[in-house]
């Protein structure tokens, strides 16, 4: 009993089993910290997530989001009542715009996991397998990277028909072109590191390599990418929703709430100008905070 008790008191503690992993969140945490810029774009994308959850349950008016029509009191300025003021129906701009951000955050998760299932196992394969299965990989790849990623949004709804979902579909298949060619690059430069090339000799399968070795040194730049995509995928369902193709009305989506309300311009501003500050400051949330995260997990970026 004395000896286990001994044997327990001399054992490493958690600190000291991990103190590498500690050493690098902590210069992580700093460097990060450091960053202004990446600071504020970490405070609007927690505000922004913040928003969307609680949403329902902080709007004044729940039911101008499911369409309700109120003409007695449409197109009013900003009030004590109404801070965003309301639209054409009546209906509360505060409470659309913010229910709006749980449709934006559906959107850009949605699309941006698509497109990571998409093309991070196509790159990695292109990239380890090499050959003609690479050729084939990456000639489809041009193909679609060759076309501007809105014109062929735009085509895809317009064949499928407008609406949320094919939206979102058509904008998945937009984004995954970018992410075979991050990944791609990076397993062609890691599949020769000297660490692979001995799992190799060892007797490791390629599933092992691939999936123990590559895909974990793969992630810092995939989440550098989604993260600034996340913002780039909310701009463009704010652009086919604005063109008429995404969400279609009442759905409270913020791209289609200013397509219906630049008819009111200049007069009634509130309408478009708030669904529009919404969207800006919500890109620029995402794109700080991945150039912050870039800084951090980047080494090339990293002082």
């Amino acid at each position: 009993m004395a000896a286990g008790t001994q044997d327990a008191a001399l054992a490493p503690s958690f600190a000291e089993r991990h103190a590498g992993t500690i050493r690098a969140l902590r210069l992580y945490a700093r460097t990060f910290a450091r960053n202004g810029s990446a600071m504020l774009g970490l405070a609007i994308v927690l505000l922004f997530l913040t928003t969307a959850a609680i949403g329902p349950w902080i709007v004044p008016f729940p039911e101008d989001a499911a369409g309700a029509i109120h003409l007695d009191i449409k197109l009013q300025p900003p009030d004590a009542v109404h801070w965003f003021g309301t639209d054409e129906v009546g209906n509360d701009v505060f409470t659309r715009v913010v229910l709006g951000t749980r449709v934006t955050l559906q959107i850009a998760c949605i699309v941006t996991g698509v497109a990571m299932l998409i093309g991070v196992p196509l790159g990695m394969i292109a990239g380890f397998v090499g050959g003609w299965v690479q050729e084939a990989i990456m000639r489809v790849t041009d193909v679609f990277l060759s076309v501007p990623g809105l014109v062929l949004a735009i085509a895809i709804v317009g064949a499928l028909g407008p609406g949320i979902v094919n939206a979102m579909l058509a904008l998945s298949l937009v984004w995954w072109p970018g992410y075979v060619r991050l990944v791609q690059a990076k397993t062609l430069a890691l599949k020769n590191e000297i660490y692979v090339q001995a799992a190799r000799s060892m007797g490791a399968s390629s599933l092992r390599i691939v999936f123990v070795h590559i895909l974990p040194n793969c992630t810092s730049p995939i989440m550098v990418k989604a993260s600034m995509d996340m913002g780039m995928a909310i701009l463009g369902a704010a652009s086919l929703g604005f063109l008429g193709l995404g969400a279609q009305p009442p759905f409270p989506e913020w791209g289609a709430m200013i397509s219906v309300a630049r008819t009111y311009l200049p007069d009634w501003w509130w309408y478009s100008f708030f669904p529009g500050v919404a969207i800006a400051v919500t890109v620029l949330g995402f794109n700080l905070l991945g150039d912050g995260l870039r800084d951090i997990l980047d080494p090339k970026h990293r002082e």
